[in-house]
Parts: C-alpha cells; sequence; structure tokens
C-alpha cells in the first residue's frame, strides 16, 4: 500500500503522542496504594426511574439525588451492601460528558471504576511520568468532597477509570 505524501508524517506524529502500552508492562513505574474500589458509576438516562428500580426491585438504600455542577452530572450512591457502592450519574445541563456517553449507548451503562488511592497528588506525578494520560490537568473535588481525577480510557484497557483521595 502506498502512503500518500505528507500522510506518513502526520500518523507518526499522532502515534508518538500515544503512550507505547509495552512501556506499562515492562516495568514498575508507579510506587503509590491503591486502597479500594469506591464506587461502580453507571450513566443512566433517567434517574428517578433507576432510583425506583435499585430501591423497590432490589431494595437497595439509595441516596437522594444530588446536583454536581463541577462535573456536569446528577447523582445517586446505592448501597449495595460492603464498603463498594453505585453511584448513577445523569447529566445535568446542556454540556454534560454523560449526555455524550447517553448519545452512544441509549439505554446507559457502565460509565467508570472509582479506586481510592492513599496519596493522590502522588499518584497523578507517577502515574503521568508512565505516560498515563488523565482527563484534566488538575483534579478536582468530587461528589464525595475529596480529590478525584479521571484517567484516559486508552491508557486502561478500555475502562474510564476515577483515582479519588482516601
Amino acid at each position: 500500500m502506498k502512503i500518500p505524501p505528507g500522510l506518513s508524517s502526520k500518523i507518526y506524529k499522532f502515534n508518538r503522542a500515544l503512550p507505547a502500552f509495552s512501556s506499562f508492562s515492562s516495568r514498575n513505574c508507579a510506587n503509590f496504594n491503591l486502597n479500594k474500589v469506591n464506587h461502580i458509576a453507571v450513566a443512566v438516562a433517567d434517574i428517578e426511574k433507576s432510583v425506583n428500580f435499585y430501591k423497590n426491585v432490589l431494595n437497595a438504600k439509595c441516596s437522594s439525588v444530588e446536583e454536581q455542577p463541577l462535573h456536569g452530572v446528577s447523582t445517586v450512591f446505592i448501597d449495595v451492601g460492603g464498603e463498594t457502592k453505585l453511584e448513577l450519574i445523569t447529566p445535568l445541563g446542556e454540556n454534560s460528558p454523560i449526555s455524550a456517553f447517553l448519545d452512544k449507548n441509549k439505554s446507559g451503562g457502565l460509565h467508570h471504576i472509582c479506586i481510592d488511592v492513599d496519596d493522590i497528588e502522588k499518584a497523578v506525578e507517577q502515574l503521568r511520568a508512565c505516560n498515563v494520560r488523565t482527563l484534566t490537568e488538575n483534579t478536582k473535588i468530587g461528589a464525595h468532597g475529596k480529590p478525584v481525577i479521571f484517567l484516559h480510557p486508552k491508557d486502561c484497557s478500555g475502562v474510564l477509570l476515577e483515582l479519588q483521595q482516601k
């Protein structure tokens, strides 16, 4: 296959912008502690309908709906026993990142997994040294009032991971 003139340099630049997956597995480049899975987030189009399912069908304890304007979502946390919770997330406002997800997944679905870490700033610094990208430059305050940051799913085997300060 013949590559058109000028295209090969664009492909090279694109590939150089992506981290080499082998660099993740060839060495232990991060030294921080994962604590526990804090929550598993599920994007939903109709949060009231979803809360009714968990409350009335599964007999789960659900929090009230909380608006998270900084993140463009409304959330409900569901106690499923143990320390890990389910988080229902639905768009809040026109520019919600969840809207694009629901456009592609009309019924909703698994959105992200949140893992607690002992020192989020140390974790972010070390992950960046390992060529793991974050979706924002800095941590933000999450739904639990603690600093959080999201890791790019292309660097995490296709899974959107959220790290949260323990």
